[in-house]
């Protein structure tokens, strides 16, 4: 295990030397040097743990030292000491970024409690800024097509609002990361974020999940338990798969929206709750609503920003940055060196059709990383990989599950709508030429399909 190192600065040769020793018996890697001066200089040859940092120095004192050390943003942890310590000096310390302040004649055993601490306090944060630093790298939108850089802007200009988005795509194409960033750019990224998975509740229970239930409500209800909703208050919850909702508790969400207050399962309070919904499906739901099972009230107070998240062929220039990404993630969780893709699997990669989407990509970048034994991926690694696999699944489609004539149309007009964009770069005016139609017309068929236009585009037009 290596030693976390200290660095005693203090003009007293005494103190020096016995906090020193003492340090150096629990274990720590000790340095000490007699002036601030003394310590700028060692701090530019050598990283320290922890900073014990005298106030009263010749020359340059301890405060000015302290304010030079962040300036430099040197990120040790700095306990203060003093024979003439006040609560104006204490104060100020800390204001600065000090640990803490601790007063000559020091109680060795104070002292030694207090260096434990502050390295304590040191190791918790560092371990934040890894925990913080791998989530960041897990959900991270990557991507450089059109449709994943209107994507992000669309994600930007909802983000800050507490408008309700609804989140259309293919399943595996990577909605809930869409959601889990509006959340963490929204005002209310410091409070909680919270799931639900409406597909995969009982029917029985899904009541009990989202309002909560009382003691005693139904069988197994052995103490109160708050719902989704409540714990949500405050920051965002996210209705993934909110098509598969049944219709009695599709109303009583309607009615939390509508109200902002709920009831628990069993119980006659009313609970006041604020939190910002995002819902998410794979499915059509202006079809669904024809087909009687999802509400047309809910899905207009849903579908507040409506988002679509493009499936995985729409933006195959982007399968390499995602398979680079996975394959540095899959690195470092494993223990590997990265391996490297030839011309020969990048094409495999970029042509076949990705039925599962980004989900489907991690997974193979998974096994390929796993089961691969050198440092380069071939085409022939991947022969697992059938390139008709999605005209094969479309054509044993069972019947029930077809798409009617206007959901065939509709699907069609909003991936000719994305392709001529991307073609023209996001320019309305000629994308509107190109597909024939007036861009009054093109504004209203994105607008119902969840396209936004790009900002950038518009003002380009516009200049023109």
């Amino acid at each position: 295990m290596v030693k976390s190192s200290i660095l005693i600065v203090d003009d007293e040769p005494g103190v020096r030397t016995s906090l020193s020793g003492v340090l150096r018996d629990e274990g720590y890697s000790v340095d000490a040097v007699p002036s601030g001066e003394d310590c700028l200089e060692r701090v530019t040859r050598a990283a320290y743990d922890l900073i014990v940092l005298d106030v009263w120095l010749p020359g340059m004192d301890g405060l000015a030292t302290l304010a030079r050390l962040r300036e430099r943003q040197v990120d040790a942890q700095v306990v203060l000491i003093s024979g003439h310590g006040n609560i104006e000096s204490a104060v100020r310390a800390i204001k600065m970024g000090a640990f803490d302040f601790v007063e000559k004649p020091l109680s060795l055993e104070k002292t030694v409690l207090v260096v434990r601490n502050a390295l304590h306090q040191r190791r918790l944060e560092a371990e934040n800024r890894a925990l913080r630093a791998r989530v960041d790298r897990h959900q991270t939108m990557i991507g450089e097509s059109y449709a994943m850089r209107q994507l992000r802007e669309q994600v930007a200009m909802a983000a800050p609002t507490n408008g309700r988005v609804l989140i259309y795509g293919e399943n595996g194409t990577g909605k809930e990361l869409v959601a889990r960033t509006v959340h963490a750019l929204s005002r209310r990224r410091a409070a909680a974020f919270v799931e639900l998975n409406c597909a995969a509740i009982p029917e029985e229970l899904i009541e009990s999940e989202l309002f909560g239930h009382v003691r005693g409500a139904f069988t197994g209800a052995v103490a109160d338990r708050r719902g989704k909703f409540e714990v949500a208050d405050g920051g965002t919850i996210f209705l993934d798969e909110i098509a598969d909702m049944s219709l009695k508790t599709q109303a009583k969400v309607l009615r939390v929206l509508q109200e902002q207050t709920m009831e628990a399962v069993g119980g006659s309070a009313r609970i006041k709750v604020d939190a910002r919904v995002l819902a998410a499906t794979n499915k059509d739901l202006q079809a669904e609503i024809r087909a009687g099972r999802f509400r047309e009230d809910l899905y207009f107070r849903l579908n507040v920003i409506p988002i679509f998240v493009p499936p995985l062929r729409e933006r195959q220039e982007d399968i390499p940055l995602l398979a680079d990404h996975f394959m540095a993630d899959f690195a470092r969780e494993y223990g590997r060196r990265i391996k490297g893709f030839d011309a020969g699997a990048r094409s495999v990669l970029q042509h076949y059709p990705w039925p599962g989407n980004v989900r489907e990509l991690r997974n193979v970048i998974e096994r390929l990383m796993i089961m691969v034994p050198g440092d380069a991926i071939s085409a022939s690694h991947m022969s697992f990989l059938d390139p008709t696999a999605l005209t094969r699944t479309e054509a044993a489609e069972p019947a029930g599950e077809r798409q009617t004539l206007h959901e065939a149309r509709d699907q069609f007009e909003r991936d000719l709508i994305l392709r001529t964009l991307a073609e023209q770069q996001g320019n309305m005016s000629r994308t509107a030429d190109v597909l024939g139609v007036e861009r009054s017309n093109l504004y209203r068929k994105m607008k119902a399909f969840g396209i936004a236009p790009s900002r950038r585009a518009d003002e380009e037009t516009e200049g023109v």
